[in-house]
């Protein structure tokens, strides 16, 4: 996957690999000792059914394994994103 500055995704659109608008970055989450990246945080658009996905205050949570693309939109496989 390309290098992008944390800066230059802030507030990017995230949709789910069938087209579906989850929400708008928050923050993401890493491993300090590593720099992992671990997590997504999106603040969720009102249509996602936020069941099936980690919340913490009202956010969702994304592993960044589920990430497939990130160009105009942050591209996530919502299967891949859910418990």
């Amino acid at each position: 996957m390309a290098r992008w500055m944390a800066k230059k995704l802030s507030n990017k659109k995230v949709m789910g690999t069938d087209g579906s608008e989850m929400g708008i970055l928050y923050d993401i989450t890493c491993e300090p000792r590593t720099g992992d990246l671990i997590d997504l945080i999106i603040r969720p658009d009102m249509t996602l059914n936020v069941e099936n996905y980690r919340t913490e205050d009202g956010l969702v949570l994304i592993p960044f394994g589920a990430v497939r693309a990130i160009q105009d939109y942050i591209v996530v496989d919502k299967k891949a994103s859910m418990f």
